[in-house]
């Protein structure tokens, strides 16, 4: 099998290191924590110019990409440099949710998607519902106006910078059903629609939204009503393979910033990296950043395979991504010393990233037990 980048994504790989390491500073990402959006701009706008969004689309959506594998390269670079612009809310879970399930004049928003001109915040995690994406308790009922939604939503990223926001509420059946579940396409303005903002603690900004008695109408809902829980664990999976590319990243900078290190920090008259127990140590994180490649690299290849299926490889890669950001995280503050836990070093920025990329769309427990659970009933003759 040929691993090697196609020469399109090789030239995007290349332009988006090369842009993303002459913009990205520190005092970059300190400006884009600090500012009521959370994110920066101005990082933005030359990634929509670079055509980096539309990478994440599909040609018959009006990009270039689309794929596994584009979603990958471009959420490595990210990782990388450690940003936190809202390219997985807004191009691989509303936007993907969109251009799926939207009628046309709602997909007539993904172009002023990869325009960079409007952002689109992904709405679906309740404080109760911890991982299980069929669990949503907030409610939309349906009436001569429109729809009445009422609930709570949990740390919206990127909510602050949104446009719109992909909603999801149950308009039948109970709590934890998959089906009866439906996405709403809403202005960020909308009356009834509340946002309480926060920094996080990786970077960027989310809010808690409240929804109360917030009316849309009937044609805000994206595809059929009820039927949306099929469409979300497939915008959730490839939303879990970019994260998994973009802990990747964060990895190889994380083991490169260690590595010189080691070179020149001084102990005894020579090197630390001369020791050959940091030697062995620096081994190990090499070879788990590798068995984590290859992870990222399977699931980016199986995406579109049967829902079963795919759902295994979810889980076995972020079951893996998440216990090889733990020691990658753990030696690499470990072997830096106290340099290693000073805010104004870049090490710190990218382990707090790293070490909650374990939270988002479950984490190592979660999926350590969903991938069992897959295997069994596989195992299940029919």
């Amino acid at each position: 099998m040929n691993f090697e980048l196609t020469e399109e994504r090789q030239m995007l790989q290349d332009g988006l290191r090369r842009f993303l390491r002459e913009t990205v500073t520190s005092d970059l990402l300190s400006e884009a924590t600090e500012s009521s959006e959370g994110h920066s701009q101005t990082l933005w706008n030359g990634l929509a110019e670079m055509g980096v969004i539309g990478a994440l689309f599909s040609e018959r959506d009006g990009g270039f990409g689309g794929a596994g594998f584009d979603l990958a390269l471009v959420f490595e670079e990210m990782g990388r440099v450690g940003a936190f612009e809202p390219l997985l809310e807004t191009g691989v879970l509303a936007g993907r949710l969109i251009a799926e399930l939207g009628s046309d004049e709602q997909k007539a928003l993904i172009e002023d998607v990869i325009a960079g001109s409007i952002k689109i915040g992904f709405a679906h995690g309740e404080p109760r519902s911890r991982y299980d994406l069929e669990r949503v308790e907030a409610t939309a009922e349906a009436g001569p106006q429109g729809y009445v939604l009422n609930g709570h939503k949990a740390v919206v990223r990127a909510a602050p910078s949104a446009d719109y926001f992909v909603i999801s509420a149950r308009t039948a059946g109970n709590v934890a059903d998959e089906d009866g579940i439906s996405l709403f396409l809403v202005p960020a303005g909308a009356e009834g629609l509340t946002l309480r903002s926060y920094p996080l603690n990786c970077g960027g900004r989310a809010s808690e939204m409240l929804l109360e008695n917030l009316t849309v109408a009937h044609d805000s809902v994206l595809g059929e009503p009820g039927a949306a829980f099929t469409a979300l664990e497939r915008a959730v999976a490839y939303a879990t393979a970019a994260i998994s590319a973009e802990a990747l990243g964060l990895m190889e900078t994380i083991r490169e910033l260690t590595t010189d290190y080691l070179k020149t920090r001084q102990q005894f008259g020579r090197p630390i990296g001369k020791f050959q127990a940091l030697q062995h140590r620096m081994a190990d994180v090499l070879i788990i950043i590798e068995q984590a490649r290859s992870a990222v690299i399977n699931l980016a290849g199986h995406l579109e395979s049967p829902p079963a299926l795919r759902a295994r490889h979810v889980s076995a890669t972020k079951y893996m991504i998440g216990c090889a950001a733990r020691q990658v995280v753990e030696e690499s503050i470990q072997m830096h010393g106290g340099i290693g836990m000073t805010q104004e070093y870049a090490l710190a920025h990218l382990a707090k990233r790293l070490t909650m990329v374990d939270h988002k769309f479950g984490d190592t427990d979660y999926h350590l037990e969903r991938f069992c659970k897959t295997q069994l009933v596989s195992a299940v003759p029919a």
